[in-house]
C-alpha cells in the first residue's frame, strides 16, 4: 500500500511538472513571438501578426551588377569598327573608331552589360567583327537562384539582330530549353512558324516572333514571359505557368545580323548597352525578401514554418500539414507536429523550458521530501 501511495505521489509531481512544462512552453513561445513582431510590420503576416499571408519578394533587375559570360569580345588585339548615325541633315553617316580591351576608355567588356544604365552616358559591350553574317556569338547569365521572371530586355547600341534566341536553365546551367525565338525567316532559321499559336494545351512552348514586327524600339527586343500565355490571369493557381516564369540561368545566342550589315565587316558585330532581368526571388509566397552571403548566392528569408533555398518544404518537425506554395486566399503555413511537441516537453526539456522546470522542481522536491512525501504546492 505504501508503495502505490508513493508511486501515485510521484506520478501526481510528474503531472504536475509536465503541466509547468507546458505553461512554460506557451510563455515562451508567445515571448518569442512577441519580441520578433516588435522589430517592425513583417509582410508575411496581417497587421495584427497574428495570422500568415502570402508574401514575396521585391521585384527587382535580377541581373544587376552579375557577371555575364560572353563568346566573343572586341579588342584583343585593337580592331576598328563603325557605326551608322544621324547627320545633321538626317542624313546617315558612317562613324569609325577604335575597340581595345587595354584602353579605359575604348573597351567594351562584358561588365558594361549589367552595369548601371544611364541613357546618356551609354556603356556598350560589344563583340568581334565576323565575315559571316551568321556567326552566333553568345551570352550567359548566372541570377544565383531560382527566379520567377516578368521580362528579359536587351537594348543595342547598334543594329538588333536579324535571328536570336533566349533559352533558360533551371538547373544552374546544366541543362537548357528555348524560352523565345526572333527572326524575319522563323520556318528558314528555326523551322518554327512565325507568331505560333499558344493554347492552355502548349503554355510551355517557346515560339518565334519577327523582331521587325514585334518590337515597338528598333533599338530594343523585350521578351515577357507571360504574355499570350491563356492562364496567365490565373497564375497563383497554375504550377505549369509556374514553372515556365522560373529560371536559374538565362543563355542569349545571337545567330544573323540584319540584311545589309554583312557588306562590310568593320560594322558587322553585336553591340549590346543593357541586359535586364526582371523579375523576384522565387520564394513560393513565404518570403518577403532574399539574403545574399559572401560569395554573393541568393537565398529565401523564409517565414511560415518553411524552409530550403525557395521555402519548398516545411521546417523539421512541421509536417502537421503537407507543404503548399501560398496564394492570396490561403497562406499554407507549415504546422507544428504536437506528438513531437509532447515528446520534447515530456522528456529532453530544452531552452526557457528547461529552466522553469528546473526551478520549479528545486522548489517542490525538499518541500515533498519534508512533508514524507505528500506534495505541498506554495
Amino acid at each position: 500500500m505504501e508503495k502505490l501511495i508513493c508511486g501515485l505521489r510521484l506520478s501526481v509531481l510528474i503531472s504536475v511538472s509536465f503541466l509547468w512544462s507546458q505553461l512554460a512552453t506557451v510563455h515562451c513561445s508567445r515571448m518569442s513571438w512577441y519580441l520578433s513582431r516588435q522589430v517592425g510590420h513583417d509582410p508575411c503576416y496581417n497587421r495584427d501578426q497574428d495570422r500568415a499571408v502570402r508574401c514575396i519578394p521585391p521585384f527587382t533587375n535580377a541581373a544587376s551588377g552579375r557577371e555575364v559570360t560572353v563568346s566573343s569580345t572586341c579588342g584583343s588585339p585593337p580592331n576598328r569598327f563603325c557605326a551608322q548615325s544621324n547627320g545633321n541633315e538626317g542624313e546617315r553617316e558612317l562613324n569609325c573608331f577604335i575597340c581595345d580591351a587595354t584602353h579605359p576608355k575604348r573597351r567594351h567588356p562584358a561588365e558594361y552589360l549589367t552595369d548601371n544604365h544611364d541613357t546618356h552616358n551609354l556603356t556598350c559591350w560589344q563583340s568581334e567583327p565576323f565575315r559571316q553574317p551568321d556567326e552566333n556569338v553568345t551570352l550567359t547569365l548566372s541570377l544565383g537562384k531560382k527566379i520567377e521572371l516578368v521580362y528579359i530586355t536587351l537594348d543595342f547600341c547598334n543594329k538588333r539582330p536579324d535571328s536570336m534566341v533566349i533559352y533558360k536553365s533551371q538547373d544552374y546551367g546544366r541543362t537548357w530549353s528555348p524560352y523565345q525565338f526572333y527572326s524575319s525567316t522563323c520556318r528558314r532559321t528555326y523551322n518554327l512558324p512565325k507568331n505560333g499559336e499558344i493554347t492552355k494545351a502548349n503554355e510551355q512552348q517557346a515560339i518565334c516572333k519577327d523582331p521587325q514586327e514585334s518590337e515597338r524600339s528598333l533599338s530594343q527586343i523585350g521578351f515577357n514571359t507571360l504574355e499570350g500565355r491563356p492562364s496567365a490571369g490565373d497564375f497563383d493557381m497554375n504550377p505549369v505557368l509556374q514553372d515556365w516564369v522560373t529560371a536559374t540561368d538565362i543563355k542569349v545566342v545571337f545567330n544573323k545580323i540584319q540584311e545589309g550589315s554583312e557588306n562590310d565587316i568593320e560594322s558587322s558585330y553585336y553591340a549590346v548597352s543593357d541586359f535586364t532581368v526582371g523579375g523576384r526571388c522565387k520564394c513560393n509566397g513565404h518570403a518577403s525578401r532574399c539574403l545574399s552571403d559572401d560569395d554573393g548566392n541568393l537565398s529565401c528569408d523564409c517565414k511560415h514554418n518553411t524552409d530550403g533555398p525557395e521555402c519548398d518544404r516545411c521546417k523539421p518537425f512541421h509536417y502537421d500539414r503537407p507543404w503548399a506554395r501560398a496564394t492570396s486566399r490561403e497562406a499554407n503555413e507549415c504546422v507544428r507536429e504536437y506528438i513531437h511537441v509532447f515528446i520534447i516537453n515530456y522528456g529532453i526539456v530544452v531552452g526557457c523550458v528547461a529552466i522553469y522546470v528546473v526551478l520549479r522542481l528545486l522548489l517542490v522536491v525538499p518541500t515533498w521530501m519534508k512533508t514524507g512525501g505528500y506534495l505541498v504546492l506554495t
